[in-house]
């Protein structure tokens, strides 16, 4: 490991992104493995094309002003009693709302973003040819997450908000990062995970029938790109040696922590509260003491949806958590609990409904039976 990689299957084979003589290799072009082949053929079954409506229309209408598009529970900071009685005092919640969720459609944007570079640059590291179709195809997918949200941003508000301070250098941090654990626990599992969570979450609870249909889309695509990194683990984690996997481990714990803690702090928010005429600075104060809670926290992770447990669950099924780190972990959720659920995770269920409607129109005389392949 004397690049730090952790390489442990040819699979995952990398080489350094400048170097592309390497791709020249004669060796190489008979040496492409099968592993992912199942998850690239599985492309045509969940095409789906954001421009065209007959897939998702986006001129469908939502009254912004006076709908909101979350219920209050789902909306933190309605939990502070300052803040929820002034919004209904002078009739702004349900615009109020709508701004909280344009600030989540904005991460989820800047996260799908982050993930159509990432794949990009897989592309100009992975040697082994089947990874690297694999991550040319989860580009193209990722290219159109992009676009749909934007679109969904703009029809909804106009314009998104900027991306959080903390997702956005973790974002940056595995993009640039020259390792491929790196980059595949970074974006495959924990970002993956993060937007699985989220769009469950959102196509759970979300009002409006165009933002469900959105997420359920989106999700057909982030079921294969988490199976990716569950193959890089189901390969590379049993080989490692205990040093290796402590670093692995580490930092998986350091993205989650780092996520835990920032991703939602409403600090960023700041001018928001003072545009609907609430005091910033108490807001915040009294937003802390929600969050400094450890039971109040952990209540919150108890839900199957909550973008946290999501990433516990994935990293726990990854063999990412041993008992060298579970107590970390179990002091947000009850981890045998969570091992009791099994593989499944949340949004399969919603991403292969998704695919039947995309077979139908796909393959209207030939839908053939769902299966989210994992190798």
């Amino acid at each position: 490991m004397a690049d730090g990689n952790i390489t442990k299957d040819i699979l995952y084979d990398a080489v350094a992104p400048d170097d592309f003589e390497s791709m020249l290799e004669l060796d190489r072009y008979n040496a492409r493995s099968t592993a992912f082949d199942k998850i690239i053929s599985a492309t045509h079954d969940h095409f789906w094309d954001p421009l065209d409506p007959k897939y998702i229309d986006f001129s469908e209408p939502w009254d912004m002003e006076n709908e909101p598009l979350m219920p209050d529970d789902q909306i933190m900071v309605l939990g502070i009693p300052y803040v929820r009685d002034h919004l209904e005092k002078t009739g702004q919640k349900a615009r109020f709302i709508n701004e909280m969720v344009l600030w989540q459609f904005s991460s989820i944007l800047h996260g799908e973003q982050g993930a159509l570079n990432l794949s990009a640059s897989l592309c100009h590291v992975l040697k082994d040819q089947g990874a690297q179709e694999y991550a040319a195809n989860q580009t193209r997918e990722e290219a159109r997450h992009v676009t749909a949200f934007a679109r969904y941003i703009k029809a909804r508000w106009g314009r998104p908000r900027p991306c959080g301070a903390m997702l956005q250098q973790l974002l940056v941090d595995i993009i640039a990062a020259p390792e491929v654990y790196k980059k595949i626990i970074g974006m495959q599992m924990l970002v993956e995970g993060l937007a699985m969570g989220a769009f469950a979450t959102g196509f759970r609870f979300n009002r409006d029938p165009l933002a469900r249909k959105l997420f359920q889309l989106v999700m057909t695509d982030e079921a294969f790109h988490h199976k990716f990194g569950k193959i890089w683990a189901d390969r590379t984690i049993p080989k490692m040696t205990q040093e290796e996997r402590d670093i692995v481990e580490d930092w998986a714990a350091h993205c989650f922590q780092a996520l835990l803690f920032n991703l939602g702090n409403p600090q960023q928010q700041a001018q928001v509260f003072i545009d609907f005429g609430l005091d910033p600075e108490r807001v915040l104060a009294e937003f802390r003491e929600i969050i400094q809670s450890d039971e109040a926290r952990r209540e919150r992770l108890k839900t199957q949806s909550n973008i946290f447990r999501v990433l516990i669950k994935t990293l726990l099924n990854a063999g990412l958590i041993t008992d060298r780190t579970k107590a970390f972990y179990g002091a947000y959720v009850d981890m045998d609990e969570l091992k009791g659920e099994g593989d499944k995770m949340v949004g399969d269920d919603i991403a292969e409904e998704g695919i039947k409607y995309l077979q139908e129109i796909n393959f209207r005389d030939r839908a053939k039976p769902v299966s989210i392949a994992a190798e």
